[in-house]
C-alpha cells in the first residue's frame, strides 16, 4: 500500500492547483489521470472550441468585408488546417499543464484507470494507495441519449466535432444550448448548411424570452434553420445520411434530412466505473455526486469537485471548487459553494454574458424586480463595429436597489458582463453603479445608463 496525504482522481480544473496548494504545504500527493491531463476545458472544450469560433469568425469577416467597404475574397475553408491549429492549441495547453503536475515538489503524477477500493482506497491496476483525503475531479462526457433509431445512424458528440476533416454538408444539431449552438454557427460559417432542432419551446430555455428570442433571430439571419418544440425526435437512415423526425403524423409531419448527426443534449458526469459503490455512494441523475455546501459527499474524507458534483459543471466553478476545498481545509475558511453569484457565456457570435438571476426566476423566487434593457442597435460601439444585434437587460429588486441578474448579448458581452460580476459581489445597488464614469465608446458604458432607468416591467425604457 502505497501512503500519500491526499489522492486526486482526475486532472480537470480544480485538480493542478489544489495538487499545487497542497505540494506548497508539503503534502505527498497522487494525481491520476486516465486519459488527457487538464480535463474537458484543455482537451474537448473551451480551449479547442473557443479555436474552432475564432477561425468560424475570421470567415464571416472576410464573407462581410465588403459592408466595411473592403474588398476580399470569399474565404476557402481549409478544414484540416482549421482543425489542426484547434488541436495544437489544445496540445500545447494540455503539455503546459502536464509540466506544471510534474514539476511539484512531492507529487506524483500516475497514469492509469482510478477506482475507489473502500475509505481512503484506491486501486490503479495493481498499484494500491491510501490517503485520509481524496478529490474527485472525474468530469464528465457528452450523454447520448436513448433516441428511437439512434443505433441506426452514425452520431457525433461534440468531441468528434473537433476532430473533423471536412465540413459537414448538412449538419443537423439536436440540442438548443450552448454547446450545439456554438457549433451550429461554427460550422454554418464554415460552410455548412446547418438546422438546430430543440424538444424545448424556445432555444436556450434558462433565458427570458427576449434574450432567446434574439438568439434566435442571429442563428436564423446566418441561415440556420432552427425547429423548436420537437418533442418526439427519432432517428433513421437515409440515402444522404440521416433522417431527424421532428414528432407528428400526416401532413404536418416535420422531418429532416442531413448528412451528419450532432448530438447535444448535456453531459454525464464519469462516474460509472469509479467504484462508488465500495464507499457507499449511489449517483444521482446523469451520474452526479451529491455534495455539500462545502464540496464534502457523505463519506469522511472524500470530495466531488467540478463537472462530476453537479453544481456547476463550468471551468470557472470548478476553479472555484478547488478554491473553496483550500480555504476551508488550509486556511481556517467556512467558504461555501452558495457564496457565488452563478455566470455563464454562450459563445456564438456575438456572445452573451449572464450572470445572476433572469427577471423569470427573480419573479419566480418572490422578487419584487425593475427591468431595464436596450437592444444592441442603441449601442454606440456596436454600430461601429458593425455588430448591433443583441440586447442587453438588467434585473434589480425594488426595494434594496440591489442587482439580481444581467444580461449582455452582444459584442464583447462575455467580457462586459464582469462589470456587473464584480458590482454584484461586492454587493453594490443600483444608485452606486449608475454613477461610475465609463469609457466610451465601448459596450459596458451602457450599463450605468440601464441602472438610471430600471422600471417595473412594462414600464422600463427599451422594454
Amino acid at each position: 500500500m502505497e501512503e500519500f496525504d491526499a489522492i486526486i482522481i482526475g486532472t480537470g480544473q480544480a485538480a493542478p492547483p489544489l495538487a499545487a496548494r497542497l505540494s506548497a504545504q508539503g503534502q505527498r500527493v497522487a494525481v491520476i489521470e486516465r486519459k488527457l491531463v487538464g480535463g474537458t476545458c484543455v482537451n474537448a472544450g473551451c480551449t479547442p472550441t473557443k479555436a474552432l469560433v475564432a477561425s468560424a469568425k475570421v470567415a464571416q469577416t472576410l464573407r462581410r468585408s465588403a459592408e466595411y467597404g473592403v474588398e476580399g475574397a470569399p474565404p476557402r475553408i481549409d478544414m484540416p488546417a482549421v482543425t489542426a491549429r484547434l488541436q495544437g492549441i489544445a496540445a500545447r495547453s494540455r503539455t503546459g499543464v502536464e509540466s506544471w503536475l510534474e514539476g511539484m515538489e512531492g507529487v506524483s503524477l500516475i497514469r492509469g484507470q482510478a477506482r475507489l477500493d473502500g475509505p481512503g482506497r484506491v486501486a490503479v491496476g495493481p498499484r494500491r494507495l491510501a490517503a485520509p483525503r481524496i478529490f474527485l475531479n472525474v468530469g464528465a462526457r457528452p450523454a447520448l441519449p436513448d433516441l428511437p433509431g439512434r443505433d441506426t445512424v452514425p452520431v457525433l458528440t461534440s468531441t468528434d466535432m473537433l476532430a473533423l476533416r471536412q465540413v459537414p454538408e448538412h449538419l443537423v444539431v439536436v440540442g438548443g444550448s450552448y454547446i450545439g449552438l456554438e457549433f451550429a454557427q461554427a460550422f454554418r460559417r464554415l460552410g455548412a448548411a446547418v438546422t438546430v432542432v430543440e424538444r424545448g419551446a424556445a432555444l436556450l430555455g434558462r433565458e427570458d424570452p427576449e434574450v432567446s428570442g434574439a438568439i434566435r433571430e442571429i442563428l436564423e439571419e446566418e441561415g440556420i434553420a432552427v425547429h423548436t418544440g420537437a418533442e418526439c425526435i427519432s432517428l433513421a437512415a437515409a440515402p444522404s445520411g440521416v433522417r431527424v423526425s421532428l414528432g407528428g403524423e400526416g401532413p404536418g409531419a416535420r422531418e429532416v434530412v442531413g448528412s451528419d448527426l450532432l448530438l447535444a443534449v448535456g453531459r454525464v458526469a464519469n462516474t460509472d466505473d469509479l467504484g462508488l459503490e465500495t464507499v457507499g455512494i449511489t449517483p444521482g441523475a446523469r451520474g452526479m455526486i451529491e455534495v455539500n455546501d462545502r464540496l464534502e459527499t457523505g463519506v469522511p474524507g472524500l470530495w466531488a469537485l467540478g463537472d462530476c458534483n453537479g453544481r456547476g459543471a463550468f471551468t470557472h466553478t470548478s476553479w472555484n471548487d478547488h478554491e473553496i476545498v483550500v480555504a476551508n481545509l488550509l486556511e481556517g475558511g467556512d467558504r461555501r459553494v452558495s457564496d457565488r453569484i452563478p455566470c455563464y457565456g454562450l459563445f456564438i457570435d456575438p456572445p452573451l454574458g449572464r450572470v445572476g438571476l433572469t427577471e423569470t426566476a427573480a419573479r419566480a423566487a418572490g422578487h419584487d424586480v425593475l427591468v431595464s434593457s436596450r437592444p444592441m442597435s442603441r449601442v454606440a460601439r456596436a454600430v461601429e463595429k458593425g455588430e448591433a444585434r443583441g440586447v442587453m437587460k438588467v434585473v434589480a429588486e425594488a426595494g434594496s436597489g440591489r442587482v439580481l441578474g444581467a444580461a449582455i448579448l452582444g459584442p464583447g458581452g462575455d467580457e462586459a458582463i464582469h462589470a456587473l460580476i464584480d458590482a454584484m459581489q461586492g454587493g453594490l445597488t443600483r444608485e452606486t453603479l449608475q454613477w461610475a464614469v465609463p469609457v466610451h465608446p465601448t459596450v459596458a458604458e451602457l450599463i450605468p445608463t440601464l441602472l438610471g432607468t430600471l422600471a417595473p416591467a412594462g414600464e422600463a425604457a427599451g422594454a
